[in-house]
């Protein structure tokens, strides 16, 4: 073997531990952009370390929506925990909606929990933006967990969909897009609540669900995107670096 790229730089420090299967849709997206970013960094024929726990999601699914979070929080928790065991020097979970039960899932384990929110938070304080859209599941939308830190850390005012908005965005998302389903009338139909969150005042838009990236990138809308799957890869990236 020649010495190209692949000898560049030092070995990756630190592994990855993903919590994922929320759907799998969305956990084969961090997968690729962990990899395609440490291969920017580094170069092209280099990869992460990480390992992934991989949930069933249907049990989940049903548990969220009978509102069994307690019995939820105990599923990620033995996820962080084999993670940990594993080797994994932080825990990512590849989700929005589980972020509600984020507490319970870092302190199940000694290594760093890197929450979904704090990347986008970042990102909208370095970009200038102060008010937000958000889209994601009714829980996510409707729910204080991910508003409230986005607002109390970062100082940003999030705005939400109007009720029959809200209602389309989270049936996508569990009919179609954690079915690997991608339409283009969807799609319009995202465009439209982005639009209105847009004529509300939000600033940008944050996928704060992460199937959504399968569906909108920056070209489909008129705001600045903020894709938490992207983000949150990114941000995985930097601690196995050490460029947090």
């Amino acid at each position: 073997m020649n010495n190209t790229s692949a000898n560049q730089g030092s070995e990756t420090a630190r592994v990855i531990g993903l919590i994922g299967g929320m759907s799998w849709e969305s956990s084969a997206e961090y997968y690729k952009f962990i990899n395609q970013e440490v291969r920017r960094r580094l170069g092209p024929l280099r990869s992460a370390k990480l390992l992934m726990y991989s949930v069933d999601f249907g049990p989940i699914e049903q548990a969220q929506h009978a509102g069994r979070w307690d019995e939820l929080a105990g599923m990620l928790e033995d996820g962080a925990i084999r993670l940990h065991r594993g080797g994994a020097d932080c825990v990512v979970l590849c989700t929005n909606t589980m972020h509600k039960v984020a507490d319970r899932v870092a302190a199940a384990v000694p290594v760093p929990f890197l929450h979904i929110a704090d990347p986008v938070g970042r990102h909208a304080a370095q970009s200038g933006v102060k008010v937000l859209g958000l889209l994601g599941t009714r829980f996510t939308m409707e729910q204080p967990f991910m508003r409230e830190r986005l607002e109390q850390e970062f100082g940003l005012q999030v705005l939400v969909p109007d009720e029959e908005g809200r209602a389309d965005v989270h049936r996508i998302i569990y009919e179609e897009l954690c079915a690997g389903v991608v339409s283009e009338a969807s799609r319009s139909t995202y465009q439209r609540v982005i639009t209105s969150l847009a004529q509300r005042g939000a600033q940008a838009v944050v996928l704060g669900c992460t199937e959504i990236t399968l569906l909108i990138q920056q070209r489909d809308s008129v705001l600045p995107v903020l894709d938490t799957t992207q983000l949150h890869a990114q941000a995985a990236v930097d601690f196995a670096l050490g460029t947090d």
